[in-house]
């Protein structure tokens, strides 16, 4: 079996269209924002949703643990198929299957069928997954952290931007006669149909590697790049320690992320006596600079990289995750806004940095096994941010319950101005028990190790795709 060359692009110059691997990270992002803009659509509209279907507290807490909780199964699954079957069909059926619970959100009708919706629309989180392995077959390890970070940063966009795009997209079906009260179910339906859509374009539209798709490739005997028989590759991935330690450290920064995006809201009106349309539209800048701040993660994961080996790169994923955890630690502490905002600013920019500064380092654990690697890495994420979940619930319920005990016989007024500051607390004591976990881990990251063969073949790459540009760069 003859071993291909490479032809991976060693620049990401986003302009050249003509390029496979540019145009294969532009339609991945897209897809990737897609995911995340129906994953997390109907955040905006809880409101309208928990009034019509009379979804109770903890109904609305699990639809929110239930989300993320069918993303950790899918990326497990995903990243398998990936090395077997490629990136491009795995991307192409996620969408289109994905569609289908996205769409039927708009039509559900009881608080059982709202949950199991949200069950099956998790899974189109394991977009994440798809848009890492393709992004890592098409670019070089001179610029690879920096292309997985913008394409991931870009991508985890969408679950901000829904923030803006749905109430958008649920205006402009009111100007066209429907009822307001059924706006959020054509959004959601909309939002499921653009999926599909996308679902096709990736097909048509993308391939495997620069070289072709992993069928044709074999159907011409040649070994693919990276790719080895994929169940040999995933049982090294799950014997690797580091991998496990990799999956703990995205479970600490993007896990948190996903967590402190969805609690942010209450947590601000509550803390801060915001209006809840001044609290949203500081939860949607923070999600805005996924537009550069994870890039910065990927790019300074190159450069520590290209410096000091694969070992800078561990070193400074080290350093930001316990930079993360101290931003969040402050943060949690503060009663002032303006500190507040500043913190929080800095925490979201860590943040993002960690989980681009993650995938900086996931090409280089096992090269034959990346799909199998990136899946349970990203499976990470959403395993942490169900715990988080689960920590902040507990202890926000608990408080609240004792705040309504101990105000019987006060105005509803009162009760619920003492609910809403006993959540606080409890939310603030959370966040800081999480910084301080995240503290820990950034010190764990520090037992990922590289062989000397390792780093001298990263060395030898590094030196040749930043001497000599590869075709598919254009």
């Amino acid at each position: 079996m003859k071993t291909i060359v490479t032809t991976k692009a060693t620049k990401l110059n986003l302009t050249n269209l003509k390029s496979v691997p540019i145009r294969t990270f532009w339609i991945s992002a897209i897809a990737f924002f897609m995911c995340f803009f129906s994953w997390f659509g109907i955040v905006p509209f809880m409101p309208d949703v928990v009034k019509e279907l009379g979804l109770s507290p903890d109904q609305k807490w699990n639809a929110v643990i239930l989300a993320v909780t069918g993303t950790v199964f899918a990326r497990l699954l995903i990243g398998k198929l990936c090395d077997k079957y490629g990136p491009r069909l795995c991307y192409t059926w996620l969408l289109i299957l994905g569609a289908i619970p996205v769409i039927l959100t708009g039509l559900v009708q009881t608080p059982f069928q709202f949950l199991a919706c949200r069950l099956f629309v998790g899974f189109i989180g394991a977009s994440f997954v798809i848009t890492q392995v393709h992004t890592s077959l098409m670019f070089a390890s001179n610029v690879v952290g920096t292309a997985n970070a913008t394409s991931a940063g870009w991508g985890n966009l969408g679950g901000g931007a829904n923030r803006l795009g749905m109430p958008l997209i649920a205006a402009a079906v009111i100007s066209f006669g429907v009822a307001e009260t059924d706006a959020w179910r054509y959004a959601m339906v909309i939002a499921g149909s653009i999926c599909f859509l996308m679902g096709i374009v990736y097909y048509f539209f993308t391939q495997d590697t620069p070289e072709g798709n992993f069928k044709e490739l074999k159907e011409k005997g040649k070994k693919i790049p990276n790719a080895k028989k994929d169940e040999v590759g995933f049982l090294e991935a799950i014997k690797d320690y580091r991998v496990w330690i990799l999956f703990i450290v995205y479970a600490a920064c993007f896990g948190i992320e996903l967590t402190v995006y969805g609690t942010m809201d209450d947590y601000l009106q509550n803390t801060f006596r915001l209006e809840r349309i001044t609290a949203g539209n500081i939860v949607l800048s923070f999600a805005l600079m996924n537009v550069f701040a994870r890039t910065l993660g990927g790019f300074f994961g190159d450069r520590f990289g290209n410096k000091k080996g694969l070992r800078g790169r561990v070193l400074f994923l080290a350093i930001i995750l316990a930079v993360e955890g101290i931003m969040l630690s402050v943060f949690s502490t503060i009663t002032s806004l303006t500190l507040g905002i500043f913190f929080l600013v800095a925490f979201s920019l860590s943040v993002q940095m960690a989980e681009g500064a993650t995938f900086s380092v996931v090409p280089f654990i096992n090269k034959r096994a990346i799909g199998s690697i990136s899946g349970i890495v990203g499976a990470g994420g959403n395993v942490g941010a169900f715990l988080a979940a689960i920590l902040l619930k507990s202890k926000s319920a608990i408080a609240e319950k004792i705040a309504i005990a101990e105000s019987q016989g006060l105005s509803n007024g009162l009760i619920k101005t003492a609910q809403a500051e006993a959540a606080a607390n409890a939310v603030s004591s959370g966040y800081l028990i999480i910084g301080f976990l995240v503290i820990v881990t950034g010190f764990t990251a520090l037992a990922i190790r590289f062989s000397v063969q390792d780093e001298k073949v990263a060395r030898r790459e590094t030196q040749q795709s930043s001497g000599k540009l590869s075709p598919a760069n254009g």
